[in-house]
């Protein structure tokens, strides 16, 4: 779960913050990076259609496409009964709205969206995910090198980091796995197990992150997989020298400053701003249009 507004966590130094928020990360003026308002839902949409794509492609860079598994999910706020995912087989780096499948609860193909396949496991994970999870917008699952292997311990990560810390107590496990999530029962216990978390560590699976906004959800996730690095390079390091875990005042204290919903979103906007220089704004539905 992410932070309250109303916060009383208090470290041993004395340290505490009122509340949580984007603004505790800047000093000399406001954050920039906030996710912006929208009154129009039709562009609310385009918007959450090219940070989706930027997001795919930021995945790409960074190396998590694996063939044709790994998808991406968001809550259309038109119907928020439906949901926009990735089309079966296109490369992560390749992706741009016009590219996205718009798919109802019951697997249906929407017309507004592209017509074409989706990725059956992903649509079982996706689909109980936002039907469970209304306080949730977006979804984002690949198979990693470390997030696999990390999860064939079926444990969560240690607090041993700052960075660790976002996870602290919004973070599940689920230790079920019955195989590629083609059924709709696997899915929606995936959904149970992510009951109240915005990660979960899928066992002899992968990774899946949540949030409010794409762009927190991608955060989460690429925060994530290097976590399950450092957590496999302190565990092979532990047997010279034992780890020593952050308290659970300092990390929750440091949980208040940097999982708030608005930061995850802000922490993404570095990448998001590269990855449109980088691609010349293709994926940028206006700029496409040119």
């Amino acid at each position: 779960m992410s932070p309250s507004a109303d916060l009383s966590t208090t470290t041993a130094k004395g340290y505490t913050i009122e509340s949580a928020g984007a603004h505790n990360m800047a000093k000399g003026g406001l954050n920039p990076h906030v996710p912006p308002k929208f009154t129009d839902k039709f562009e609310e949409r385009k918007w959450m259609l090219e940070h989706t794509s930027a997001a795919f492609r930021v995945f790409s860079r960074f190396g998590y496409s694996e063939g044709e598994a790994g998808h991406i999910s968001i809550r259309d706020p038109v119907d928020p009964n439906t949901f926009f995912i990735n089309p079966l087989g296109v490369h992560f780096a390749m992706i741009t709205p016009a590219d996205l499948v718009h798919v109802d609860r019951k697997g249906n193909i929407l017309p507004d969206g592209n017509q074409a396949a989706i990725n059956a496991a992903g649509f079982a994970i996706h689909s109980s995910l936002h039907e469970a999870r209304p306080d949730i917008n977006a979804a984002c699952h690949a198979h990693l090198i470390y997030g696999k292997a990390y999860s064939t311990f079926g444990v969560p990560l240690e607090m041993i980091n700052q960075d660790a810390c976002v996870f602290y107590n919004t973070q599940g496990v689920y230790k079920n796995f019955g195989g590629v999530a083609i059924e709709g029962d696997e899915g929606k216990e995936i959904a149970e197990a992510a009951a109240g978390a915005r990660a979960v560590i899928l066992q002899n699976h992968g990774l899946l992150t949540m949030g409010k906004t794409v762009d927190e959800a991608a955060y989460l996730f690429t925060l994530m997989e290097k976590s399950c690095q450092v957590q496999l390079l302190a565990d092979l390091a532990s047997s010279k020298n034992p780890k020593i875990l952050i308290p659970d005042d300092v990390c929750a204290y440091s949980a208040d400053v940097t999982n708030h919903p608005d930061v995850m979103y802000s922490s993404f906007q570095a990448e998001y701003n590269y990855q449109r220089k980088l691609d010349k704004n293709e994926f940028m539905i206006d700029y496409a249009k040119e």
